[in-house]
């Protein structure tokens, strides 16, 4: 059994006078061998952009690489040619391929943009760079999770290119949410926003579980789980997460 919590005060951090980003993994000068990714999800970053800052163009290659904006307006430039301005509520997704180069700009003047970006490696490499941006409908993750991306198998409104999927929920204080998992898979829960209790079992039937465990997160803390079956979450707060759904043996 995985049951492994990534508090968010422990995360790596960079700062700068435009940018103050907090890293789940290892990423760019912040090196932590015990925090290196989980499986195919390769980054978590938390990052808030100064007004009107941008971030110098950087190339990558064979990257799946997703960011969900919590407050503010991120523009994107990438080198393919595609550019747009992303909003809270507004899912935005490159896939590097081949090889594309990127910036990201702060588009208000007054105000910082806040986001989560996520890195998941793809199941081949090479391929032409890909764009594509997704409006979230709120009545599809309202206290459930609703699929946002994933690979074919998914039918996700974003097609990822690996064996992975993307869900977001979110609940009302006091709700209660419960997940089957595949034991075969693992998982990494992501709080973005608000706090939450966790219970998950080895049993599909809950209070009947032979190996069971429990916790507390709150805004930025990850959860990684593996080989359980169940998952139960109450929301202590009004609170919004995300829940990647990874092949086990990566």
């Amino acid at each position: 059994m995985i049951w492994s919590i990534r508090p968010a005060v422990e995360r790596g951090a960079a700062q700068f006078p435009w940018l103050d980003s907090k890293h789940t993994f290892s990423f760019g000068d912040y090196w932590d061998p015990a925090h290196l990714g989980f499986g195919v999800l390769r980054v978590i970053n938390e990052d808030r952009i100064a007004p009107g800052a941008s971030l110098p163009p950087r190339p990558h290659r064979d990257m799946e690489v997703v960011s969900s904006v919590l407050s503010g307006a991120l523009e994107h430039r990438a080198s393919m040619g595609t550019g747009s301005t992303v909003l809270p509520g507004q899912l935005q997704y490159l896939s590097a391929g081949s090889g594309v180069t990127y910036t990201k700009h702060n588009a208000l003047k007054e105000g910082t943009t806040h986001l989560y970006q996520f890195w998941i490696a793809p199941d081949v490499r090479g391929g032409a760079p890909r764009y594509a941006q997704h409006q979230l409908d709120q009545a599809h993750h309202n206290n459930r999770f609703g699929l946002l991306a994933g690979g074919a198998r998914f039918h996700a409104p974003i097609e990822l290119r690996q064996d992975a999927s993307l869900a977001a929920a979110s609940l009302s204080r006091g709700s209660e949410l419960e997940h089957v998992l595949d034991a075969n898979r693992k998982y990494w829960l992501q709080v973005m926003h608000g706090s939450v209790e966790v219970h998950a079992s080895a049993s599909l039937v809950s209070g009947n579980a032979n190996v069971s465990s429990s916790t507390s997160l709150n805004p930025g803390d990850g959860l990684a789980i593996a080989e359980l079956q169940w998952l139960r979450m109450t929301a202590t707060s009004d609170a919004e997460v995300l829940l990647f759904d990874l092949p086990k043996t990566n």
